[in-house]
C-alpha cells in the first residue's frame, strides 16, 4: 500500500465505561485477518451501526472498534483466484461490522467468501443505497413470494414503513405490482411513503390491536415486520389464511406476545429473516434481483449522502427512530 494508515471512525470505551467515536487514522496491521482487501468508496447506517457505535456489547463485544455492516468499493489487494486488483464489490452481512472492523473506513480485509462482485446493473452507490437494509426488505419480499404470496390476494402491510428496510420494502413492493399498506408512527411523512408507493399509511396505534381477541379480520396476504413486538403480533392476528409474515426487526421489541389460533386455524406461517448469515447462492441472486427487475426507478430519493464525519451525529438520530430512508456515506467526502 501506498499509506501507512487510512481514516476510519474507532469506538473506544473508556475508563468511565462511557464510549466515544472519533474519525482517527488506522494501522492497516489492525486489521483483521482476510484474502482480499477493499477500498472502501461507500458505505451506509443502519440500526446495527448505531447500536455498535454506542458500545451496544450485544452486537460488539470488544472495543477499540470500527462499525459499518456495509461496504462497497473496490479491490486493493486480493490472495483470492476469485477476485483482482480493480474489481468492484460488495460486503454485506457475516461479521462485517460487528466483530470485524467494518465500513466506516477506507478500507476493509475480509475472507473472499464474504464478497458479491458488483451487478453490472448496479453502480457502488446504489449497492449502499440498498446495502443491509435493501437486502433484508428483499429477502424478506422473496420469502414471502417463495411462500406463495401473489399479488391478486390483496395488500402487504409493512411495519416501520420509514425506516430503512421499511422504505426500501415499501418500493420493491410497489415496483413489482403489490398493494401496500404502510405503518409508520410518523405522522408527517405520509406523502413521502405514498411518493414511494403504500397505496394506504396507518399510524402505529392503528396496527397495534388491545382487544386481546385471538384472531381479528383476516386483512394481510402477507407482511413483513421491521419492528416486533404488539405490532408483529396484531399482524400476525389480522393475516389472511395461509398467508405469511416475514419477521425482521425488533426495534419496538424481542417480545412476542401471541396463541397459536392464527398458525393452527389460518395456516399462517411466520418467516424468520436473517440477512447476516444468508448462504451465498441465495444472496446472489438476491443482489441480482435489486439490480434489475425490483430496482426501483428512484433510487436516489430514498437517500441522504454524507461523508464519514457528517454521519456521526447521525447515529443518535436512528437510535431515537428519527431517520427516514437511507443514509449513504461517501468515505472519498
Amino acid at each position: 500500500m501506498t499509506t501507512a494508515d487510512f481514516k476510519a471512525m474507532v469506538v473506544n470505551e473508556k475508563g468511565d465505561k462511557t464510549f466515544n467515536r472519533p474519525i482517527t487514522r488506522k494501522s492497516f496491521d489492525d486489521l483483521p485477518e482476510g484474502d482480499v482487501l477493499v477500498k472502501v468508496r461507500y458505505s451506509s447506517l443502519n440500526y446495527k451501526d448505531a447500536l455498535s457505535a454506542t458500545g451496544n456489547r450485544g452486537v460488539t463485544k470488544n472495543f477499540p472498534h470500527t462499525p459499518g455492516i456495509d461496504a462497497a468499493g473496490s479491490v486493493a489487494e486480493s490472495r483470492s483466484p476469485q477476485f483482482k486488483s480493480g474489481d468492484e464489490v460488495i460486503v454485506t452481512g457475516y461479521d462485517l461490522g460487528m466483530n470485524t472492523s467494518g465500513g466506516f473506513a477506507e478500507f476493509v480485509r475480509v475472507p473472499s467468501g464474504w464478497i458479491v462482485p458488483r451487478p453490472s446493473s448496479l453502480s457502488l452507490k446504489e449497492s449502499m443505497i440498498y446495502g443491509t437494509a435493501g437486502f433484508t426488505a428483499a429477502l424478506s419480499i422473496y420469502e414471502l413470494i417463495d411462500h406463495g404470496l401473489e399479488t391478486q390476494q390483496g395488500a402487504v402491510l409493512v411495519t416501520g414503513a420509514t425506516g430503512g428496510v421499511g422504505s426500501l420494502a415499501v418500493s420493491i413492493l410497489s415496483k413489482i405490482g403489490f398493494r401496500v399498506t404502510a405503518v409508520s408512527g410518523k405522522a408527517d411523512r405520509k406523502a413521502f411513503l405514498e411518493d414511494l408507493g403504500a397505496t394506504e399509511v396507518i399510524s402505529r396505534e392503528e396496527a397495534a390491536d388491545t382487544s386481546g381477541r385471538p384472531l381479528l379480520k383476516g386483512r394481510w396476504a402477507g407482511v413483513v415486520d421491521t419492528v416486533g413486538g404488539d405490532i408483529l403480533a396484531t399482524a400476525i392476528k389480522a393475516t389472511q389464511y395461509g398467508g405469511s409474515i416475514a419477521c425482521c426487526g425488533l426495534v419496538a421489541s424481542p417480545e412476542l406476545n401471541t396463541t397459536v389460533f392464527p398458525f393452527i386455524l389460518r395456516k399462517v406461517n411466520l418467516l424468520g429473516i436473517d440477512s447476516v448469515a444468508c448462504p451465498m447462492d441465495l444472496r446472489l441472486r438476491i443482489w441480482q434481483k435489486l439490480a434489475a427487475d425490483w430496482k426501483p426507478e428512484h433510487l436516489d430519493d430514498l437517500c441522504k449522502t454524507v461523508s464519514l464525519e457528517e454521519a456521526d451525529p447521525l447515529i443518535d438520530t436512528i437510535l431515537k427512530g428519527q431517520l427516514s430512508g437511507r443514509v449513504v456515506i461517501d468515505l472519498a467526502r
